[in-house]
């Protein structure tokens, strides 16, 4: 594949040309495995030839796989590190491109420790036909990211958060979302129904605004806690709705 602007020959499809500054694609879509990952690169609209199979679509330019072979299961540790590299390989490989966005689906624990080395947009599909859910998906408008770090983003006048540690790290989660501005912790209701498991977290249906709220919920306390969003509207708001509800889970932390 060559640059799309100046036509040098590129190492890998969609690379990002290092000689005239240019990104040769939108996004990449990464389906995750136990064993491999497969990257997909996408750029532009699709054609009309995009659901019968997406892969023969023009808005795909290229696909790449990044292989591993699962620790067997001798110690934490060592499971910790491979998962690192891992996920570190694929980091790389997304590196090299310089999406926009970054779609994920598939095994949970790659994808997630993917998500952390990466500052990209990063949002979950479906893992049942992810290429084909992001193509239908690219004709909606772009969000704007924030690029904050999560400490930035928590304000008000209530600095205490319900769950302790892990009521801190749900928190943290959405506020690492590119399109949070703004967290404002609520006050606590104490006098919520009483709940055996552990801490739960649910971020609510957007307002008018696109604004959200994050329910936080441990025994019989209740928090509300306002998230400022960078969507302009009810409808871009759910899609940021869905896309916090989605880290939660797969930090184990929503609502059930």
């Amino acid at each position: 594949m060559n640059c799309r602007r100046c036509g040098q020959p590129l190492d890998r499809p969609g690379d990002y040309c290092l000689g005239c500054e240019t990104p040769n694609l939108d996004a990449v879509v990464i389906e995750f495995a136990p064993d491999r990952a497969t990257l997909t690169m996408v750029d532009g609209e699709p054609s009309e030839s995009t659901f019968e199979d997406p892969t023969e679509t023009d808005a795909v330019v290229g696909q790449t796989q990044i292989t591993t072979v699962p620790d067997e299961p001798n110690g934490d540790r060592v499971g910790r590190a491979h998962l690192r590299n891992y996920a570190g390989r694929v980091a790389d490989e997304v590196r090299r491109k310089r999406p926009e966005t970054v779609y994920a689906a598939g095994e949970r624990e790659p994808l997630r420790e993917t998500r952390a080395q990466l500052h990209y947009e990063f949002l979950r599909v479906p893992d049942d036909d992810p290429v084909a859910a992001v193509l239908r998906r690219r004709g909606e408008p772009a969000l704007d990211v924030v690029d904050k770090p999560p400490t930035e983003k928590l304000g008000g006048s209530h600095s205490t958060v319900i769950g302790d540690r892990v009521g801190r790290r749900a928190i943290t989660t959405v506020a690492e979302h590119p399109h949070v501005k703004k967290i404002v912790p609520g006050p606590i209701d104490a006098g919520g129904k009483g709940s055996q498991s552990g801490l739960r977290a649910k971020v609510t249906r957007a307002d008018e605004h696109g604004n959200v709220r994050l329910l936080l919920r441990d025994g019989s306390s209740v928090q509300e806690n306002r998230v400022v969003t960078t969507a302009g509207d009810r409808d871009t708001g759910e899609r940021v709705r869905d896309a916090l509800n989605d880290v939660l889970a797969d930090e184990e932390l929503a609502e059930g």
